[in-house]
C-alpha cells in the first residue's frame, strides 16, 4: 500500500527551520519501513518488543515535528527497491550514505558515522586481521548481497571478484550473525554500531578483531523528491545542536543490557 503525506504545502515545500523553531508537521502520518534486525539501532528485544537507537531518534524527530509514525517491516533486500517506489515514506535500518543508492532514493543527512569491523568468533585464534583472514583459503565469510559489508569483504578483504565462492550470501544480517556462531563462517563485517551490540548481547561468543576497514555514515531514505527529507533533516540537526543524539549513543552504546 502506498501511502501519501497530507501537510501543509508551505511546510512541505520548504522544510526549512524558521526563527529556530521546526516545522509543525500537524500530526500528518509517515510511513517507516525497517528490518528490525540490526542492534542495536533496531531490533526485537527478549520481551519481543521493536526498540533500538533508530526507535528512539524516530520517536524524538516525530515529537519535534509534530509527526504520527506508523511502522512496517520488510527484509534489507527489498527495502531499498520499496522505498524507491513510493510504497513507504521512509526506511530506516543503518543505511550506509552511497552514491549508488542515491540514485534511486534521497537520503537524509547523516545521523550517525561508523565503522566497518570484523566481528568473529570469541574463540577465533587463527587469524586477527583482513589479511590473515584473506590468506586462509578455507576461511569464509557472511554477507548479504548488494551491502556495504559485501563490497568491502569483496574488495578490501578478498580479490575484488564478486563471485568469489568465499562469501556466503544471506537474506538477513541476523541469518551471517547465526552462520558465524555456528561454524558455517568464519567472519562477518558490519559497522562498528551493530559489531559492538552482537558482542555485548553474545556472552563471550563474538568479538572483534583487527582494526576499522573504513567509515561510513548512516542515513535515512525516502523517495526521491520527497518532501519529508527537509523536516526530517531540521529535527537531525536540532537533536545534534542539543545533545540528544549523543544522549541515544550512550543510552544504546553503553548502558543498554541485551538480554535483559
Amino acid at each position: 500500500m502506498k501511502y501519501v503525506l497530507t501537510l501543509a504545502a508551505s511546510l512541505m515545500a520548504s522544510g526549512a527551520v524558521a526563527d529556530g523553531h521546526l516545522p509543525d508537521m500537524g500530526g500528518a502520518e509517515i510511513v517507516v519501513v525497517t528490518e528490525n534486525a540490526y542492534p542495536p539501532l533496531q531490533f526485537i528485544d527478549a520481551s519481543g518488543d521493536a526498540v533500538g537507537w533508530e526507535y528512539d531518534a524516530m520517536a524524538e524527530i516525530a515529537a519535534r515535528l509534530n509527526l504520527t509514525v506508523v511502522y512496517e517491516n520488510i527484509s534489507w533486500d527489498a527495502m531499498i527497491p520499496a522505498v524507491s517506489e513510493a510504497q513507504f515514506d521512509m526506511g530506516m535500518t543503518g543505511i550506509t550514505i552511497r552514491d549508488d543508492r542515491a540514485e534511486v532514493v534521497d537520503f537524509s543527512d547523516a545521523y550517525m558515522t561508523s565503522q566497518m569491523v570484523m566481528l568473529v568468533r570469541g574463540d577465533e585464534a587463527r587469524f586477527d586481521d583482513a589479511a590473515g583472514f584473506a590468506a586462509d583459503a578455507d576461511l569464509l565469510m557472511a554477507a548479504q548481497p548488494g551491502t556495504t559489508p559485501f563490497y568491502v569483504g569483496v574488495y578490501e578483504v578478498l580479490d575484488g571478484d564478486e563471485a568469489n565462492p568465499r562469501i556466503q550470501l544471506m537474506e538477513t544480517f541476523g541469518a551471517t550473525v547465526q552462520a558465524l556462531r555456528s561454524g558455517d563462517v568464519d567472519l562477518v563485517l558490519t559497522d562498528g554500531t551493530a559489531g559492538n551490540g552482537y558482542v555485548e548481547a553474545s556472552g563471550g561468543a563474538l568479538k572483534i578483531v583487527g582494526t576499522p576497514l573504513g567509515t561510513e555514515d548512516f542515513g535515512f531514505i525516502f523517495p526521491r523528491g520527497s518532501q519529508m527529507v527537509g523536516p526530517i533533516n531540521a529535527a537531525i540537526a536540532d537533536m545534534a545542536d542539543d545533545g540528544t543524539l549523543d544522549e541515544l549513543n550512550v543510552r544504546w552504546f553503553l548502558e543498554y543490557k541485551f538480554g535483559e
